[in-house]
């Protein structure tokens, strides 16, 4: 099917000083009255007690830009890009307001008037246009990678300290980059479906993910022997594609539609899409946001929404095989903001570890406030990620052995806490530690797991 892209355009009729295809929307900030509910939960209000980087400030600047009150520069700019987009404050909103759905309209709006110029729009075009859409560069990205890590290349740069050179903030990401290992997508490109152990349950699609399948195949391929192990057939669409969510977060809707239109093509024959990255199911189950003005594909993102769901969700409504393996670990949970506060899948992912037989769970004080990362928001927002990564680390218990979490980018970013303040706990996806317990079933002592 050839997909028609509507190019971002001058409105016909604008909304006040947004001049651009979907301004933010009034019905998503028309019942705010600025109660003040929000500010407690706000990661960039409590680093800097500025009313313009808290929820109800930047609803009030959004509603100025719409009421001519206000441009679309660099002042507004500012508070609308350094948001992270957690969704926290909507979960503390006693009237949900939208403050995510309005931040990403704005922000496309702001590209639209100040596109990204420079080394920063290079490099912005480099990866969120030509990289991250591509299955076949993301893998030669993989393989790079891979050669750097495995060659000896990687110990070299390390020891000379040329990393160094870069900013303080890429050469700590580097030092917690995970083992690249073959991308799952590449692995099963010839098998249509990896077919069920035992019965056949049911037939679900996987979203495979760009980052996910390039830095954590590891736990692609987990998610794929947990679904098999409980009686699901497993396909993966070939024509997948990125989910579109750091395009949209980054203002680039145009690129976020034409993402969306071809995953919703892709998966079309699916009954169920797992996800087990929630910033891409947050942003898989919002494709309708997308299409306001194109009515048939905003029906068929409607339809496509209500297949999408998270692995840990989609194994606690369906079921799944309790473990026997004893794993005698000491975990304790981080939500990510768009598991948690997103899609509202706070309680399934602890129950599957609590039902680890070995697993001792830990509480974290403040488990669902943000850890920092929010896409590439601690590549482009450093300083900021840093202050919300330090109050994160102070909530997380220092007796665990282990942070589980649901999402590549907390994994990262927690990773980087954990070296960076002196902590040894291990960094684990959720779905992991579930088929870590699997495989210690079938292996008996010489399973994958480690502790």
């Amino acid at each position: 099917m050839s997909i028609k892209v509507i190019q971002d355009r001058p409105c016909s009729s604008s909304l006040g000083n947004y001049l651009w295809r979907d301004p933010p929307q009034e019905k998503k900030w028309a019942d705010c009255v600025h109660c003040g509910m929000c500010l407690e939960s706000c990661p960039t209000y409590e680093q800097t007690g500025e009313e313009q980087q808290s929820p109800r400030g930047r609803v009030y600047l959004i509603k100025a830009v719409a009421e001519g009150n206000l441009l679309v520069d660099e002042d507004f700019a500012d508070p609308v890009f350094s948001c992270l987009d957690c969704r926290a404050c909507t979960t503390a909103c006693p009237v949900d307001i939208d403050v995510g759905g309005l931040i990403e309209e704005a922000r496309g709006q702001v590209r639209q008037a100040i596109p990204l110029k420079g080394w920063k729009g290079a490099v912005n075009k480099l990866f969120l246009r030509g990289v991250f859409p591509y299955s076949n560069r993301l893998n030669s990205l993989g393989r790079l990678l891979r050669f750097y890590q495995h060659s000896g290349l990687q110990k070299v740069v390390r020891k000379t300290k040329i990393m160094n050179m870069l900013p303080q903030h890429l050469t700590e990401m580097e030092s917690v980059m995970p083992d690249v290992k073959r991308s799952v997508r590449k692995k099963y490109k010839n098998d249509p479906v990896i077919k069920a152990r035992g019965e056949t349950k049911q037939e679900v699609a996987l979203l495979t993910g760009c980052v996910m399948d390039v830095f954590f195949s590891d736990i692609n391929e987990a998610t794929i022997n947990v679904l098999i192990r409980n009686g699901n057939d497993v396909s993966i669409p070939k024509n997948q594609t990125c989910c579109g969510a750091l395009h949209v977060h980054a203002g680039d809707r145009e690129m976020g539609r034409k993402l969306a239109k071809q995953n919703i093509t892709a998966f079309e024959n699916a009954e169920k899409v797992i996800v087990n990255a929630a910033g891409c199911g947050c942003m898989m189950q919002e494709y309708a946001e997308l299409f306001r003005d194109e009515p048939e594909w905003k029906e068929r993102a409607k339809v496509f929404e209500e297949k999408v769901v998270d692995i840990s969700k989609y194994l606690h409504d369906t079921g799944y095989d309790k473990p026997n393996a004893v794993l005698n670990t000491r975990i304790t949970y981080h939500d990510a903001c768009h598991l948690a506060h997103g899609q509202g899948v706070r309680r399934e992912p602890r129950e599957i570890l609590l039902d680890i037989p070995g697993v001792e769970m830990v509480h974290m004080p403040n488990a669902d406030t943000c850890c920092g990362s929010a896409g590439i928001y601690n590549i482009t927002n450093p300083e900021m990620a840093n202050a919300v990564l330090k109050s994160k680390m102070e909530n997380v218990p220092e007796d665990v052995e282990m942070i589980s979490m649901g999402n590549p980018g907390c994994m990262l970013q927690m990773a980087m806490g954990v070296k960076k303040y002196g902590r040894n706990q291990k960094i684990v996806h959720t779905v992991q530690l579930l088929d870590w317990a699997y495989q210690k079933e079938g292996e008996s002592n010489h399973g994958n797991y480690k502790n």
